[in-house]
């Protein structure tokens, strides 16, 4: 019985390390010092409540990146880039823990839950996401647009997003 106690805590760091550290069950990578969790859509909800369950209860940023033309990005083994990814910063006030948690978003369905119920201070910044890329939060509790008027057309911090021109008239200038 202890022969096998003793292969299983064994087995487990063979385990953890054949797929890489772990945190919350999901792939964690280390960032100039900081802890990276790389959760899928599907746990992107349970990975921010159990890290608000450990003590992470500020939200400092909800925001999105766009991978169109930077294919290069780093992921964990195992997690296949995608073009967009929401990126959520939080933090341990007590604790004085940083959190960053990167979730892929694909083009073809651009959308992720929201976490507004868990953070309310994700709310702003959802809709900054939202507006500025495409990427909708779902059960958002108020998904308009908060940055471009609301008729709008696009998403202008896509990188396939069409650069226009303004024209600017500028006064004369005196004295010249």
């Amino acid at each position: 019985m202890a022969d096998e106690a003793a292969a299983a805590d064994t087995d487990a760091p063979a385990a953890e390390a054949a797929e890489g550290p772990m945190m919350f069950g999901v792939p964690c990578t280390d960032e100039r010092g900081q802890h990276v969790l790389h959760p899928s859509r599907d746990e992107y909800l349970d990975v921010l409540g159990m890290a608000a369950a450990d003590g992470f209860e500020l939200c400092v940023d909800v925001c999105a990146v766009d991978g169109l033309t930077n294919r290069s990005r780093t992921v964990p083994p195992g997690i296949e880039p995608e073009r967009f990814e929401v990126v959520v910063n939080l933090l341990d006030l007590r604790g004085r823990r940083r959190l960053r948690i990167r979730t892929q978003v694909p083009a073809d369905d651009p959308q992720v839950p929201s976490a507004v119920g868990l953070y309310p201070g994700a709310e702003a910044p959802e809709r900054e996401a939202a507006d500025l890329f495409g990427i909708s939060f779902s059960d958002h509790p108020d998904p308009s647009r908060i940055l471009m008027p609301p008729d709008w057309e696009g998403h202008p911090l896509r990188k396939d997003y069409a650069i226009g021109a303004i024209p600017v008239q500028f006064k004369a200038v005196e004295g010249r």
